[in-house]
């Protein structure tokens, strides 16, 4: 019986109409799928890596084989990059208005690489006459210490980048924050390499599952801005591995990006991107890492040694290996053999990622879920730092009159610069109609004003604003106001580095005056790293917004009325002083006579500025003590540590049990306050006695939500990884036997709860 002849029987009816209707739509379903099959199949003989079911590595192999040599030489290198006259070749065009463009191979169904920076968001939009979300700044969002909104993070940026047409991301940094001076802090993660790899590795792993190549960056050492084309960072192959390195592997572990992008700086004397020890021996050898390796922007600096290396792609321009690269091969100087690895890949990077199955439409970026996970992000990343007494959240009963002070807070709030830059709708809030442009090197405000939130928040209070550019003008209107909000900025950029940690523009003077005129002062630091205080003590709050995006305007104002209560923790620990850090001074670059004995000498550098200054050397005598285990080896004590956030609510911590054998701790966390709340419960970890290190790790942690009164059993899995030393002689990894301190709670220097964790 044929479906009609079932739908229009004149027997009985087994089914009533809507059954009949939806079984129609079943077999046309059906019918419709059976015929994509057959296609599919056909496909699949005729090309069978078009096959989805076959794995990316096969699928890259079958590719391979059909491949001539100069189809596999044009997926090695850029063709240009959009909006940089520096870098146009004859395919520039071909861009998208992004960051490169690598052929494909039409004839075989492999797709170009149509790559666009997007740290948080897609860059140059504005330009390109389209429409990005700007998220929180990365270091921002690691402060909620919560993979959910990673994934969050990254999978509104990978579906922006494939409505945009963009089917290659370069966002996920994952360098720690061993100089917090660096102009890219923002970017990147903190000084944790468990915390920074797993919120960058899953921000990474669910921007790629929206059929984007991933990428995880800068690798290795690049953390600091100042002669970043040329600084060559020495430090040993423990302290790297059991730090830096530990950090990228952590990330590439759960992202599984397609691609990792080597540095410009050069790591124990060779440039990041013709590294043969941290590419070709740690990242392929030692991780098993299957995708390609990209060079950052102009940061190739020779043919044989860079494939020799591991280097796959250069980027953006085909200088070494383009027309050079083909030289050596048929020259003999490079085998066919490592142009066949470079070519295997970058397809399997494109298999694996599902642009080959799933090309990126041009479309209409979904406007308002952008600003709807924004501003969730946002929400959980807001740190507050002091709140005493208590002034916050503002009680409407009490605070009638609110005078908001600098920070351009009646117009907007910053973001972060250079690449990862994204364009505000309508251009730079603080520049006047039509001069609004996204300049490098020049701080950007997004058009969203905390002044206008808080008067939405707080419409029966009196809200007046002072730019904050005269202190006394400013200390005036405060001293007249029932709460004073002063917004201070830190305005952070690539390729530079602030000289120092103190606010910027005489913002420290107009905070001690405002607070000496008002006590109840509550600054809000708009900063893309650690800044100093020296008004802490004359301030009665002190809340952390980072560069808070899109919607930031409105998570802040949920935070300071308390419709939101925060629950972010600090990535990086914010020093008293500069003179605590590992490095006092800011980096700077030396002159000749100050260059240290024993510097490496040039390495082939094609630029003469690189070579000039090829004796330029940072030492990272510190190793693998980055961050908070710097300050507890040196006794010092940071003016806000690493993990440290307060909450509306309190928090109590009981009942530490430690299961050797799984190498799990279970403890019990209670709201003790009159808010629901989310505590970020913390699990360190100290090696046994008799090692040479005397600081705690990070193992684990846990974000859970409580009612007040409400507690609630945790079980945290120690991450072993974090725990193990690495030998440089047998190139080992282990877990020193014996026993191990196991401390938990609320921030790095409050752990209240001690067990013990046995190795035998």
């Amino acid at each position: 019986m044929t479906l009609v002849a079932l739908l229009n029987t004149s027997r009985k009816p087994r089914f009533n109409r809507d059954s009949r209707f939806r079984l129609f739509f079943i077999f046309a379903a059906i019918l419709g799928a059976l015929s994509a099959a057959s296609v599919a199949i056909a496909q699949s003989a005729d090309r069978p890596w078009m096959n989805p079911v076959l794995a990316p590595e096969d699928r890259a192999e079958l590719v391979l084989k059909q491949l001539t040599l100069d189809e596999k030489l044009v997926l090695l290198h850029g063709n240009g990059m959009a909006h940089a006259p520096q870098w146009q070749m004859p395919f520039t065009h071909l861009t998208n208005g992004g960051a490169g463009y690598v052929e494909g191979v039409p004839r075989l169904g492999i797709p170009p690489l149509v790559i666009s920076d997007a740290g948080y968001g897609v860059r140059d939009s504005g330009a390109n006459g389209r429409y990005s979300t700007a998220m929180p700044s990365s270091l921002g969002a690691t402060s909620s210490w919560d993979v959910d909104s990673a994934c969050e993070f990254g999978t509104v940026i990978g579906q922006e980048l494939r409505a945009q047409g963009f089917n290659m991301t370069l966002g996920g940094g994952v360098d720690l924050a061993r100089e917090p001076r660096n102009g890219r802090s923002f970017e990147y993660a903190g000084e944790d390499p468990l915390l920074s790899g797993t919120v960058v590795g899953n921000l990474m792993k669910c921007e790629q599952a929206q059929h984007v190549v991933g990428d995880i960056k800068h690798y290795v050492m690049n953390d600091q801005e100042t002669g970043r084309f040329f600084v060559n960072a020495v430090i040993s192959k423990r302290a790297m591995q059991e730090s830096d390195l530990l950090a990228f592997h952590i990330a590439i572990s759960i992202a599984k990006p397609g691609a990792v992008m080597c540095s410009y700086n050069r790591i124990n004397g060779d440039f990041g991107c013709e590294n043969s020890y941290t590419l070709r021996h740690v990242l392929e050898n030692e991780w098993g890492f299957k995708g390609f390796v990209i060079s950052d922007w102009g940061g190739t600096h020779s043919t044989e040694k860079a494939s020799t290396a591991g280097l796959d792609q250069e980027q953006p321009m085909a200088d070494f290996f383009g027309p050079k690269l083909k030289e050596a091969v048929e020259a003999g100087k490079v085998p066919l053999s490592e142009i066949d690895d470079h070519a295997r890949r970058i397809l399997y990077a494109e298999f694996l990622s599902g642009i080959v199955d799933d090309p990126p439409q041009m479309g209409v970026v979904d406007v308002e879920k952008g600003f709807e996970v924004s501003q969730r992000v946002e929400e959980k990343s807001i740190v507050l730092l002091k709140n005493s007494p208590t002034l916050l959240p503002i009680n409407p009963s009490k605070v009638h009159t609110i005078a908001i002070i600098g920070g351009h807070a009646d117009v907007g709030m910053i973001s972060g610069g250079g690449s990862a830059q994204v364009d505000p709708p309508g251009g730079n809030a603080i520049m006047p109609p039509g001069k609004g442009a996204t300049i490098w090197q020049k701080p950007v405000w997004f058009s969203t004003s905390p002044l206008k939130a808080l008067q939405t928040k707080l419409p029966n209070a009196k809200i007046d604003f002072d730019p904050g550019t005269d202190p006394k003008l400013a200390a005036n209107l405060a001293k007249s106001a029932d709460l004073a909000i002063v917004f201070a900025y830190q305005w952070l950029a690539e390729d530079m580095d602030v000289p120092s940690l103190s606010l910027p523009d005489n913002q420290d003077a107009l905070i001690e005056q405002v607070a000496a005129a008002n006590p109840h002062t509550i600054v809000v630091l708009e900063t893309g790293t650690a800044v100093t205080m020296p008004w802490i003590d004359k301030v009665a709050g002190v809340v952390e917004a980072w560069y808070a995006g899109s919607s930031g305007h409105k998570a802040l104002a949920n935070v300071l009325v308390g419709d939101v209560n925060p629950a972010g923790k600090l990535p990086l620990s914010f020093p008293k002083s500069e003179a605590d850090l590992p490095h006092p001074d800011a980096p700077k670059i030396p002159s000749e006579s100050q260059v240290r004995a024993g510097d490496v000498a040039d390495n082939g550098a094609p630029t003469a500025d690189a070579s000039a200054h090829a004796g330029y050397a940072v030492y990272y005598d510190e190793g693998p003590a980055v961050g908070y285990k710097w300050y507890e080896a040196q006794n010092k004590k940071p003016l806000f540590p690493f993990g440290f956030g307060l909450s509306y609510t309190t928090y109590a911590y009981s009942g530490l049990s430690v299961d050797s054998a799984t190498k799990s701790v279970r403890f019990t966390v209670k709201n003790t306050g009159k808010r629901t709340g989310a505590e970020i419960a913390e699990v360190y970890a100290r090696l046994p006695k008799g090692t040479d290190e005397s600081y705690k790790r990070l193992v684990g942690w846990k974000r859970v939500t409580l009612a007040p009164g409400e507690s609630q059993s945790i079980t945290v899995a120690i991450d072993d990884r974090v725990l193990q030393t690495f030998d440089e002689e047998t190139k080992v990894w282990s877990m020193t036997k014996g026993e191990y301190q196991v401390m938990v709670g609320g921030s790095s220097d409050d752990t209240p709860l001690l067990a013990s964790l046995v190795v035998r």
